[in-house]
């Protein structure tokens, strides 16, 4: 009996199997030089009946069939320049593997038509876009964010990856977490030669992917899916480099897969403005915000730095039913920065004021982060999150400024002088400690019943931040002198916090497209704040000084009622909800004075959400929500802040939360006929009781909270306030394809923002608004992987306006152009240059500085497998580099321009290790799962590889 079962299912198993097929793979190359050929045209012909099916291969070769029936089939490859490579073979009941595919170079290729298949760069597969890494080259050595930097409506602003017009949050290997979210480490450490695919995507909160309702955590998202054939072995590079003027930098990327196992290691120091893990670049990335290049209000790293980072990366299965990751993460910076900045207010009593710094600052940062993941899937119905959180920070920083504020009664005379109202000597010195706890636990259960579902989530959080703060300050009253003022303090600054929140949901199916769900949450959140302050006497700090003291306690309890309904269709998915939320804010002051505020708040707030799938690349989505934001702990303790003498700062008790609006609109569509891609996103919120400031330059002698200081000429006093007619919006469209008359692909895009912020100066309401206009565009080689460029540029220009001081509305321009090229050329040599230039324009005077950047570099690859490089690079070679920067706010518009790194030499030596065990495409290999066998991953190329399909 036994015998004959087990006879039964072994037919069974080579039944299925063949029903299922069998995987044909490998590997095409030239037989002169041994050569990748990348876009050869592969056709697997089934004999007698000639039916035929065709693939081209990847940028390393690779080529494979799935899902092939047993039996008799021809097997041709074709590639321009090449003779016709056939072959025939049997398909019985295993997997083929035909190792490497060897084709002689055409002697006659004049008499030759080749038909060269065309790989597709992706396709729009309902809210996730996924392309295929083998449709856009690039250079042997580069990194997976030099990958990503070439996908339709990906670009880099600040040094930061946005795709979509939202910046990413996080990178996703396969599946799993790499890096926690910082995504810009994880793409610089995965070479783009180990990728397959690149999803985009906006990934949804645990708890949402689970219970199947949108919670609204949303964070944009690449999800990298690797070759099955380098998910087995160690990948990295080793880079040292020196030059003149002891300039140095040594750093070590070490990746360690074996299946589902993955260990990352990384460390760097380096005294040339390296913030992050970018190890052994030449020039270095100077233009992508990784060092102090900055420049026309990039906000790059800016000043001198020494570095030291190191990190570790581990995500693991344990057992079938636990996942784990984690990440470690230890830096040490410091940072020398001499700064010119000049700020011009909108409104004050003295007509066009302006203030003007220059200062010397010192800052030392040692920070330990780590970050960890476990997620037991105790069943098929119940499933165990626990991700908890730790950082510690320890800083000190040292600054000395010297400035002067000054009023122009006449700006349009260029004869008159301007009135000097004070001058500003300041010396301060800070020691800061924070350390950060976190965790959060979620337990989700579903029931027998399909579709009732049950989780309940613990959030818990505790922090303490401590600080000492020494200063010097004199400020000199020119019309006044009995009113000018000398301060030499310590300040002590002590807070603590607790929070935590509690959320439990029940879900339940209603007919077979819908679904309705209950939900409670309750959280609070508690914070202790006490600033002590002590004057100079004698020969310490002994002193006590109450006028700038004060101990204050605020507790902000939120309890909330929810429901929500949910129908979901081929087509259609829309879900609503109603919310009521009762919310308390407790406001207790112990020093100086004793006093007690208690609000309570109650809101309804609606959620509604629409998305529509025209074909199955082409989306839509709406998204409009409500939320309140409550004040904080530093905006509600009313102590009186004289860092700035001339600028008072103080809370206000009285604020009460905020109440926001705001509606998302996205659409997104793939031609995978043309290759085009476009992307339309808007996003539009309005708040009323939004926290903003109140300035008061008048009557402040008579205003208690400032009784027993010295008033300068020109000074205020700020204070945050509620006023309603808060409003932005910003909206952003990308259209990109292919050029194939230059092998190259386009990319084009255009935004515009405008925001409008509320304001009291002298208890008169105003209105500042901003609003930016941006176009860019860029192009990036698909020639080959010795041909490697990317050209951008983008334009932005800035209209602001104030209803108060209409004279004063400023409006400024600002062009960056950018070039990024690798050219490798005879016996291994490769050409590097990255060219900058930024044109700056409507600033203020001194600060309107246009400039170019270039940095290049000339290269040797060493050894017989070319994964040694000694490279001779330059920095800033025409030491033109500098850095401005423009921020605006309700009350000014600020321009800042720093120390950065100027031109330098280095010569490095870098090694890039490449050691991989896996098998070829189409084969498992030892520790990986098939389609299904995880039951919870899509694989790869199926529009959501490695996320949740819960």
């Amino acid at each position: 009996m036994k015998a004959s079962l087990l006879l039964l299912l072994f037919i069974a198993s080579i039944t299925f199997a063949q029903a299922q097929g069998y995987s044909v793979a490998g590997a095409v190359h030239s037989a002169q030089n041994k050569e990748t050929l990348p876009g050869a045209t592969v056709q697997l012909i089934r004999l007698p009946d000639s039916v035929r099916t065709a693939t081209a291969t990847d940028k390393d070769g690779n080529f494979g069939f799935q899902g092939v029936k047993p039996g008799q089939y021809s097997l041709q490859v074709n590639y321009l320049g090449f003779k016709t490579y056939a072959r025939t073979l049997q398909v019985q009941n295993a997997a083929v593997t035909l190792g490497q595919l060897l084709l002689e170079e055409s002697t006659n290729t004049l008499k030759e038509v080749q038909i060269v298949g065309q790989i597709p760069p992706g396709s729009q597969k309902g809210d996730t876009t996924v392309f295929n890494a083998a449709a856009f080259k690039v250079a042997a050595d580069a990194s997976a964010e030099d990958l990503v930097t070439k996908l339709p409506g990906v670009t880099v602003v600040d040094g930061k990856i946005q795709a979509q017009g939202e910046e990413v949050r996080q990178v996703l290997v396969d599946g799993k977490r790499f890096f926690g979210e910082d995504a810009n480490t994880a793409l610089r450490n995965l070479p783009a030669e180990v990728i397959e695919n690149i999803e985009v995507f906006d990934k949804k909160s645990d708890q949402a992917e689970f219970s199947g309702f949108d919670d609204g955590n949303r964070a944009k998202t690449l999800n990298i899916v690797t070759k099955k054939n380098r998910r087995q072995g160690q990948f990295g590079k080793v880079s040292v480099g020196v030059g003149p003027d002891k300039k140095y930098m040594a750093g070590i990327s070490l990746n360690i897969f074996k299946g589902d196992r993955r260990f990352t290691i990384n460390g760097l120091t380096n005294n040339i403005n390296m913030q992050d893990f970018s190890v052994g670049e030449a020039p270095g990335g100077g233009m992508r915000g990784r060092r102090g290049m900055g420049g026309g209000g990039a906000g790059g790293g800016n000043g001198i730095s020494t570095t030291s980072n190191f990190g570790l990366n581990y995500s693991d299965f344990w057992g079938k039913k636990i996942e784990v990751s984690g990440n470690y993460n230890y830096s040490n910076t410091r940072n020398e920065n001499n700064r010119r900045v000049f700020r011009d207010y909108f409104n004050s009593q003295f007509y066009d004021q302006q203030n003007s710094d220059n200062s010397f600052n010192t800052n030392r940062n040692e920070n330990h982060q780590f970050n960890y993941r476990l997620d037991y899937k105790i069943n098929d119905r119940n499933r165990l999150l626990i991700t908890p959180r730790f950082s510690i920070q320890r800083s000190n920083s040292y600054s000395n400024t010297i400035g002067s504020s000054v009023y122009d009664a006449d700006s349009t005379n260029e004869s008159y002088d301007a009135t000097i109202l004070t001058s500003t000597d300041n010396l301060t010195d800070a020691d800061n400690y924070s350390y950060n706890l976190s965790n959060d636990i979620n337990y989700s259960h579903r029931f027998s019943k399909p579709g009732r579902t049950f989780s309940v989530n613990l959030n818990t959080g505790y922090n303490i931040n401590n600080g000492d703060t020494y200063r010097i300050t004199n400020v000199e009253d020119y019309d006044r002198p009995d009113r000018s003022i000398y301060l030499n303090q310590q300040i002590k600054a002590d807070r603590n916090g607790l929070n935590w929140r509690g959320n439990v949901a029940f879900g339940e199916r209603v007919g077979e497209k819908a679904r309705v769900q209950a939900e409670y949450n309750i959280s609070n959140r508690v914070e202790d704040s006490e600033r002590l302050a002590y004057d100079f006497d004698e020969a310490d700090y002994t002193q006590f000084n109450a006028r700038l003291s004060n101990s204050f306690e605020s507790e902000y309890l939120t309890q909330q009622a929810k429901t929500s309904y949910q129908y979901n269709s081929d087509k259609l998915r829309v879900q609503v909800e109603g919310q009521y939320q009762i919310a308390n804010l407790q406001n207790e002051q112990e020093f100086p004075a004793v006093y007690q505020v208690n609000r309570t708040f109650h809101n309804l707030l609606p959620t509604a959400q629409f998305e529509y799938k025209f074909t199955k690349t082409k989306n839509l989505q709406i998204d409009y929500r409500t939320n309140t934001n409550a004040p904080s702990v530093t905006q509600l303790q009313e102590v009186v802040d004289n860092t700035n003498p001339l600028r008072f700062r103080t809370g206000n008790a009285g604020l009460v939360q905020a109440y926001q609006n705001s509606v998302n609109v996205r659409y997104r569509s793939f031609n995978t006929e043309t290759n085009r891609n476009f992307s339309f996103f808007i996003t539009a919120a309005r708040a009323d009781d939004f926290i903003t400031n109140s300035t008061l330059e008048v009557g402040l002698e008579d205003e208690p909270l400032l009784e027993g200081f010295v008033i300068s000429r020109g000074a205020q006093l700020i204070r945050p306030v509620n006023l309603d007619g808060n409003w932005n919006a910003r909206t952003f469209i990308s259209y990109g394809q292919p050029l194939r008359f230059i092998k190259s692909n386009v990319n084009l895009f255009g935004s515009v923002g405008y925001n409008k912020t509320p304001g009291l100066f002298n208890n008169a309401m105003f209105f500042s608004t901003s609003t930016n206009y941006g176009l860019g565009g860029s192009i990036s080689s698909n020639i080959s992987q010795n041909v490697d460029f990317n050209l951008s540029t983008n334009s932005s220009y800035n209209v602001i306006t104030n209803t108060l001081r209409a004279e004063q509305n400023n409006n400024f321009f600002n062009q960056s152009t950018q070039l990024r090229a690798n050219l490798r050329f005879w016996k291994g040599f490769v050409y590097r240059t990255e060219f900058s230039h930024q044109l700056n324009a409507g600033l203020s005077s001194g600060f309107n500085t246009n400039y170019t950047l270039l940095n290049m570099s000339l290269s040797k690859k060493v050894f017989k497998s070319q994964k040694g490089e000694v490279s001779l690079s330059v920095n800033d070679l025409l030491r033109q580099n500098i850095s401005v920067q423009r921020t605006v706010s309700d009350a000014f518009v600020q321009d800042v321009q720093s120390t950065v790194l100027q031109r330098f030499f280095m010569l490095t030596f870098s090694y890039n290790i490449r050691t991989f065990s896996g098998p070829m495409p189409g084969e498992r290999g030892p520790g990986q799962k098939g389609p299904g066998e995880r039951g919870n991953m899509r694989q790869g190329g199926q529009g959501g590889a490695g996320r949740r399909n819960q």
